[in-house]
């Protein structure tokens, strides 16, 4: 009898499930879309990386996150003291050298800062790929860019050509290109920004007098520790940091209310996923509102329907029809109308994230229990919406319906 009441109005029917067809379909649509930027994102920073940790002093009350201004504490000793730990395979220090601008070919352009570090940067701090050259070698008078950074100049910038690095003082440093990296690698392809990188020895020349030896040594504000294997990753970060609160230069050097921080790759996959998390359920929570449209539709559509069934149902009372019989024939319709809008729309949504994926190029991702998520929503929004009008068809006087016009 509810099937058949469908039927009777096709086009009504058809609507109210388009309602909750199209609030299914958004939720799905954007929950596909978070979990594709999600497993892209995650699957980018997570793969290719080495047991690594990025060690800084940052402000005790600081969020956790991307560094903000960093202070250079960790001396030449330090490094030194830190590679001999056990579990340590590597440490690379890194820093920031402020210069002016840059110039090739006559074009000099304004630059603020250089990132220093030693060769094995681009194995362990920022594993990117050459599309032509290699690393700089330690001494040398040398850089590498990425493509960004190539792009900004009008001449075609290539491995072997000249690059004047204007310092702040207005001297010029004479470097040889060394290497290009690709804008394609790295966590964040195609949001790259341009980078320069150059040797500590001989452009970094931060220095304070080590606490423990006396004498200027080179400081740094990064340090990247990479351990043997990514088992023993928190056993060396407890060494390393046990280290750095005891007898170390930084420990002398850093303000009091800063603090030492080693961040690990998980460390990081975790604050994206958690970001991204957020992202999801916002949109989802904006799509949801849609769902609540569709539920509304199907309430209305049902008390329209008590409405003018009203003499149908005092004859079924009148032939021995239970108020039960009657809650559950307008239960069933709503539930009916219900799952046949989530059903739809678990179609409409599949078909909706993959468009939105091959739009913006993502791998699709879909999270197969969402549509099992989405029948029982449409269930349970039948359940909802039509629980208050079957329960008013129930309880209607048979006399007062008989006489119903």
């Amino acid at each position: 009898m509810s099937v058949r009441a469908i039927r009777g109005h096709r086009l009504r029917s058809v609507l109210t499930t388009l309602g909750v067809a199209i609030g299914v379909a958004a939720v799905i649509t954007f929950v596909t879309l978070g979990a594709s930027l999600q497993a892209d994102v995650l699957g980018e920073v997570a793969g290719g990386q080495s047991p690594s940790m990025s060690v800084s002093a940052a402000p005790a009350d600081a969020q956790p996150g991307p560094p903000g201004p960093r202070q250079a504490v960790f001396t030449e000793h330090d490094v030194s003291e830190i590679r001999n730990l056990t579990g340590v395979n590597a440490v690379v220090p890194s820093g920031d050298v402020p210069v002016a601008g840059l110039s090739v070919g006559g074009q000099t352009l304004a630059y603020n800062r250089l990132t220093a570090s030693t060769p094995a940067f681009f194995e362990y701090g920022a594993p990117q790929e050459f599309v032509a050259g290699g690393p700089y070698a330690q001494g040398a008078p040398e850089v590498v860019l990425n493509e960004p950074a190539v792009d900004l100049f009008d001449a075609n910038v290539s491995v072997g050509d000249s690059v004047v690095v204007v310092r702040p003082d207005g001297s010029r440093v004479n470097a040889t290109v060394s290497g290009i990296l690709s804008a394609d690698a790295g966590p964040f392809a195609g949001f790259a920004v341009p980078q320069v990188y150059v040797p500590t020895d001989p452009f970094y020349d931060t220095r304070l007098e080590s606490p423990t030896q006396g004498v200027p040594q080179r400081v740094y504000p990064t340090l990247t520790v990479v351990a043997e294997d990514f088992q023993s990753v928190d056993p060396t970060r407890e060494r390393v940091l046990a280290y750095l609160d005891g007898d170390s230069d930084a420990s002398s050097l850093k303000p009091a209310t800063y603090e030492f921080r080693a961040q690990t790759a998980q460390d990081l996959v975790n604050q994206i996923r958690s970001l991204l998390d957020t992202f999801t359920a916002f949109v989802t929570g904006v799509a949801v509102i849609s769902l609540v449209v569709g539920s509304i539709g199907i309430a209305n559509i049902m008390l329209v329907s008590v409405t003018e069934r009203t003499r149908e149902i005092g004859i079924m009372k009148a032939v021995g029809a239970q108020n039960r019989d009657v809650l559950q024939l307008f239960l069933a319709e709503a539930v009916v109308l219900g799952v046949l809008g989530a059903v739809l729309g678990v179609v409409l949504g599949l078909l909706g994230a993959f468009a939105a994926t091959r739009y913006v190029g993502l791998p699709m991702t879909f999270p197969v229990e969402w549509a099992a998520i989405a029948v029982a929503v449409g269930l349970l929004v039948g359940v909802v919406a039509g629980l208050y009008p079957a329960w008013d068809a129930a309880r209607t006087d048979p006399i007062d319906a008989l006489r119903y016009e």
